[in-house]
């Protein structure tokens, strides 16, 4: 049984190893899409605590916010997404039980129980849509987040 040779084999090249580019003080692309994704799926903590998700965003802003634009983008419009969800579920949830003691507020629990599900299912197809290397906006606040980055 012959073997064949290897015509490298002894010879003193070796290969180089594969680096990913890392920009100075910046981050790797795939990096910025990891955390992007992160911020976005932070809503999921609100299911833990009450506040777990804006707070966790607005950790990953701080954090990022000098090393990538994309990141701390990302971060703000999930952190303003959540407190406005928040502000507009207490105020619906509010009105709903005020209205029980006319009746007519037990009609709009099953509306507001879906109400408070769309902000984790829209948060989550965001994540989803950055995974695929779509920059995802929410329709408002986008706006608003390139409103404060403008003017900061």
């Amino acid at each position: 049984m012959q073997q064949q040779e290897d015509p490298n084999y002894g010879s003193h090249q070796e290969q180089e190893p594969r680096l990913t580019r890392v920009p100075v003080g910046g981050m790797s692309a795939q990096d910025e899409r990891t955390w992007s994704i992160l911020a976005h799926l932070s809503i999921l903590l609100n299911l833990i605590s009450g506040l777990g998700g804006p707070v966790a965003a607005f950790i990953i802003w701080l954090l990022y916010k000098d090393r990538s634009q994309k990141v701390a983008f990302h971060a703000l419009q999930s952190l303003w997404y959540q407190v406005a969800w928040i502000v507009i579920l207490s105020v619906g949830w509010f009105i709903t039980f005020i209205l029980m003691f006319v009746l007519i507020g037990f009609l709009l629990v099953p509306v507001m129980a879906i109400a408070s599900l769309v902000p984790f299912v829209h948060q989550c197809y965001a994540a989803y849509k950055i995974s695929q290397g779509v920059d995802y906006r929410y329709p408002v606040i986008a706006d608003m987040v390139d409103g404060q980055r403008s003017v900061a």
